[in-house]
């Protein structure tokens, strides 16, 4: 069982909710991905006519889903902006869980380390449950966890990219140092086995969106990141084998039949 902020979650696959290509397949891809949390995204802006009853279909259809909203701070570039979306996300989400997101560069959309840190202390001392979108990086991951977070979201690979598990040695070391934090690996997955792959390397749990929204069809691919996250960890679970540099008979020698 998954616990975050002494929350106890009965799913390791945590989904995004944009870009699909419809209300109805968002709806039927939370039922597949059989997720526990979904992560929204704050609207600036207060929506009139269409854009409000838009709003009002898909608070709806979270409802329905029964699941926990993670708002997240995406589209901010500074601690004061993601701190200020985070006091908003409160008010309208009714949650003082929130997704932190401070982006430094346009590119690769990598988080802005420094900033998001200090986004990060202010929200904690605020009494928000900081789920803080980073690096790699372990002398980041102490900060962060210094400054009040109990869960680190250290990405893959950059956002929507696909590429999957960019670093895998500092994953391992992130485990590692932080063996009692979760870890929910967040952003550049792109297909199940990349999911797979994290969960086998001790990763607690993990975040997908472009990779479901946007495949063909997303219903059948949230099931199979869900079966892939399963999967993973269980073998996680089980101990892998180590990888050897010499092959090793898996039949043995010893007692063999010799002919002359």
């Amino acid at each position: 069982m998954l616990r975050c902020y002494d929350v106890e979650l009965g799913s390791r696959l945590l989904l995004g909710t944009a870009r699909y290509p419809s209300p109805a397949i968002l709806s039927e891809a939370i039922k597949a991905s059989r997720a526990a949390i979904v992560t929204v995204s704050l609207r600036r802006e207060l929506g009139s006519g269409r854009d409000r009853r838009e709003g009002e279909a898909f608070w709806t259809l979270i409802r329905e889903a029964g699941v926990r909203v993670l708002p997240n701070t995406a589209g901010c570039h500074s601690a004061k902006e993601a701190i200020t979306t985070a006091q908003m996300a409160r008010e309208v989400f009714g949650t003082h869980w929130i997704k932190l997101e401070v982006i430094g560069e346009a590119d690769t959309l990598q988080p802005d380390v420094f900033e998001l840190v200090e986004a990060a202390r202010v929200l904690s001392d605020e009494g928000f449950a900081v789920f803080p979108y980073t690096t790699e990086d372990l002398v980041v991951a102490d900060k962060l966890v210094n400054a009040g977070c109990r869960v680190l979201m250290p990405w893959g690979a950059p956002i929507g990219s696909g590429r999957g598990l960019n670093n895998v040695f500092g994953l391992r070391a992130l485990r590692a140092h932080f063996p009692e934090v979760p870890l929910i690996v967040d952003a550049g997955l792109g297909v199940p086995s990349h999911a797979a792959h994290a969960m086998e390397l001790g990763c607690d749990a993990v975040l997908i969106n472009t990779a479901v929204a946007q495949a063909a069809d997303p219903v059948a691919m949230a099931l199979a990141f869900a079966e892939a996250v399963a999967a993973g960890r269980r073998a996680y679970l089980a101990g892998p084998m180590e990888p050897r540099d010499m092959a090793v008979p898996s039949t043995p020698v010893l007692g063999k039949a010799f002919l002359s």
